[in-house]
């Protein structure tokens, strides 16, 4: 029976947030066409899922025991040890992330910022196509850690009957220590978490002008998509960036 909190509130919605977005953008970057309108919201969302990890960030170092960094099992010792484990089917049980999420965990957020800043970066500059590159690489690496993740979690599952997914519904696991439980799943927390994110994506929503795809953000004017107003670049060509930047 799973009946030991382990993982509290604002570190469950996260997970799940941070796994919606990347979806969203990851489905509209390869199902839209990128002078379509639509296309802008594979931005809106990767802004998004930017200041989610940023929140993330800031948790791992104030959260709870096992939503901190130093919690996480990153020895290069701890994760030999955990495959080993699984193809030996060894019972050693860890009360927060294993080695192989802790660093899944980690590397997904560094390829979020990075696709974050890199989209931002192509918004601007004459290397917008340097950025594209490193954009499309850091995509590329995210994809392959989020399939080893959900594959890690899998046979993990199976091979040691544990439903260790379920973990990130309702905080609990089983055959841990009483003494790693965590007290209260932070349901302030929580709320002020969801309250934060609500709260970016209203004002996304009041400031973003779909027509002319462009979103106030902070006193800065981001052009999404291509730029229809203007047709064409100050040298006579078409205008084909998908997105500028300027300062009001």
């Amino acid at each position: 029976m799973r009946n030991h909190l382990i993982y509290d509130l604002p570190t469950r919605l996260f997970h799940w947030i941070f796994v919606g977005l990347f979806l969203t953008a990851f489905i509209i970057a390869q199902t839209v066409e990128d002078d379509s309108a639509t296309f802008t919201f594979h931005m809106l969302a990767g802004l998004m899922l930017t200041f989610v990890v940023l929140l993330r960030i800031v948790w791992g170092f104030v959260g709870s025991k096992h939503a901190k960094f130093k919690d996480f099992s990153l020895h290069p010792k701890s994760v030999f040890t955990y495959f080993q484990g699984i193809l030996s089917g060894s019972k050693e049980r860890w009360a927060g992330h294993n080695p192989a999420s802790s660093w899944a965990a980690l590397l997904m957020m560094f390829f979020a910022l990075g696709l974050g800043l890199t989209g931002f970066l192509m918004t601007s500059g004459p290397n917008k196509e340097n950025f594209e590159d490193i954009h499309e690489l850091l995509s590329n690496g995210f994809i392959i850690v989020a399939v080893l993740h959900v594959a890690g979690v899998l046979l993990h599952t199976l091979r040691h009957k544990e439903m260790i997914g379920l973990s990130m519904i309702d905080g609990k696991k089983n055959d841990v220590p009483t003494t790693e439980e965590i007290n209260s799943s932070r349901p302030a927390v929580g709320v002020l978490f969801l309250g934060l994110v609500i709260a970016l994506s209203a004002y996304i929503y009041k400031n973003y002008d779909r027509q002319n795809q462009t979103l106030q953000l902070f006193g800065t004017q981001l052009q999404l998509g291509e730029n229809e107003a203007s047709g064409h670049g100050s040298d006579g060509k078409d205008d084909d960036d998908w997105a500028s930047v300027r300062e009001d």
